[in-house]
């Protein structure tokens, strides 16, 4: 099965999977990007964080995912709510080849293997400003534990070292692993094991 008939059939449901509200962490950082224009959302499904940026009009928004039957939710709901600030991009994360930098690139629960992640971090990193941010929220391995939500498959889990080790050319402001309370639509509900990380661009 792809990328995009796993997520398409996940986003093929009447509603939003992962509610509409923005991921938690990602909305508690917002203002380290008062001075970011340019923003870029990766694995972004159905857009509860890329629409929930959007509401600021000073950003312009790109959003990728696998999944066109989650952009086309997003891309309705943005049109609903006559934002014209935000574009998207169905294509699986393994064939991004970024053309342009960004100020910020944020995920929430980016399910990518552990063999991809040396390429896709280093696209990442190199896809940032000077003093650009990445900010993320992703499940640790030690979701595996919990029922809250997250594939049961340790290759698409998270250490603190899968970032430590890598965007050598940044600083790590955080890397924590944390536990949190889910409340993200029906699907991600309850105690969880998550790793949260902002790194900034040397």
């Amino acid at each position: 099965m792809t990328q995009q008939e796993f997520w398409n059939k996940k986003f093929s449901k009447k509603g939003f999977l992962y509610g509409e509200d923005a991921n938690s962490f990602l909305k508690a950082n917002e203002n380290l990007l008062k001075n970011s224009k340019d923003l870029l959302f990766l694995g972004e499904g159905e857009g509860r964080n890329a629409i929930y940026f959007a509401l600021n009009e000073a950003f312009n928004i790109e959003s990728i995912d696998a999944s066109n039957i989650g952009l086309e939710k997003l891309q309705n709901r943005a049109n609903t709510l006559g934002m014209n600030n935000i574009s998207t991009t169905c294509l699986d994360l393994n064939e991004w080849a970024p053309t342009k930098k960004y100020d910020a690139i944020l995920f929430s629960y980016l399910h990518m293997h552990n063999k991809h992640r040396d390429l896709l971090f280093e696209k990442i990193e190199d896809s940032l400003h000077k003093n650009g941010y990445l900010i993320a929220e992703v499940f640790s391995k030690k979701q595996i534990n919990y029922s809250s939500g997250g594939p049961k498959d340790l290759t698409l889990l998270y250490e603190e070292s899968d970032f430590l080790n890598r965007f050598n050319n940044s600083k790590k402001i955080k890397v924590s692993e944390e536990i949190v309370n889910l409340q993200e639509g029906n699907g991600h509900q309850g105690k969880a094991c998550v790793i949260r990380v902002i790194i900034q661009k040397k």
